[in-house]
C-alpha cells in the first residue's frame, strides 16, 4: 500500500483527527478514504457496509407507511446519510456532528459523497452534540434516530456520552421518537450489556451482526448494530 495522502487535519480535545486517502484499484472510487484520531483508525471507506446497513435496517424495521424523518448522529464519511437518502420513504435526513471540520469536508467537496449530500435538498448538516441533544428535552419527534459516533459502548470517544448507554439514557432518547420510531446504534464490537439496556428501554430490540470480507487485506471484518423500536 502506498503512503497515505493527508487531505486535512484538526487538533481537538479528543486528539488529532486527520482525513487521508490512498489509491486502491479494487475500490469503486479508486481510492480508500480514512479518518484517524491520534494515529488510530476511526473509520474507513474500505467497506462501509455496516454504516449503510445502520440506515437500511432501521428503515426496513419501521412499520409506518408515511414519509420518514431521520436524525443521524455522526457524519463520518457520509455513508449512513447516503443509505438513508436511498429510500423513497425518506423526507428529511438531519445529520448532527460536533466537529465543524468534518462537515466542512463534505461541503468543500473533499469526499466522494460530497456532491450527493450537498445536492440533495432533503439533507441538513448541523453542528452540534447529538448525545447532549438526545439526553435533553425533546423539541421535535423523529421516526428514526441513528447514532454512529463512538467506537463502541465501552469505548467512547468522550466520557460525556456514557449516560447514552444506560437504561435511563435510552429511555430519555426514546422520548425523541415518534410512535413506531426506531433507534439504531453502530458499534465496532458486540456488547451484551448494551443489548440488555436496549431490551429494557424499548418494547422491541435486536442486535444485527454485519460481516464482510476484505480481499485486499485478506481478512473478514464485522460490526454490530443495536436497534430498539417503539410501538405504533
Amino acid at each position: 500500500m502506498q503512503e497515505p495522502e493527508i487531505l486535512a487535519s484538526s487538533e481537538r480535545s479528543i486528539g488529532l483527527l486527520y482525513l487521508s486517502r490512498y489509491p486502491e484499484e479494487t475500490h469503486p472510487d479508486g481510492w480508500v478514504y480514512t479518518v484517524h484520531i491520534d494515529g488510530e483508525l476511526l473509520m474507513s471507506s474500505v467497506s462501509p457496509l455496516s454504516e449503510r446497513m445502520l440506515a437500511t435496517y432501521a428503515i426496513e424495521a419501521h412499520k409506518g407507511t408515511g414519509k420518514l424523518k431521520i436524525l443521524v448522529g455522526g457524519l463520518g464519511l457520509g455513508h449512513t446519510a447516503e443509505a438513508a437518502l436511498a429510500s423513497p420513504r425518506t423526507s428529511l435526513v438531519r445529520v448532527i456532528d460536533r466537529m465543524d471540520f468534518v462537515i466542512g469536508w463534505i461541503r468543500d467537496g473533499r469526499l466522494p459523497l460530497s456532491e450527493l449530500l450537498n445536492g440533495d435538498e432533503r439533507v441538513e448538516l448541523v453542528l452540534g452534540d447529538v448525545y447532549a441533544d438526545l439526553l435533553g428535552r425533546p423539541t421535535e419527534k423523529w421516526d428514526i434516530i441513528l447514532v454512529d459516533v463512538d467506537h463502541s459502548p465501552e469505548m467512547p470517544l468522550d466520557p460525556a456520552s456514557a449516560d447514552f448507554y444506560t437504561v435511563e439514557g435510552q429511555q430519555r432518547v426514546a422520548q425523541h421518537l415518534a410512535p413506531g420510531g426506531v433507534m439504531g446504534v453502530w458499534s465496532a464490537h458486540d456488547n451484551p450489556p448494551f443489548a440488555a439496556v436496549m431490551a429494557e428501554a424499548y418494547p422491541e430490540s435486536r442486535r444485527q451482526y454485519v460481516e464482510w470480507d476484505v480481499p485486499s487485506e485478506h481478512q473478514t471484518l464485522h460490526n454490530v448494530l443495536f436497534f430498539g423500536r417503539l410501538a405504533l
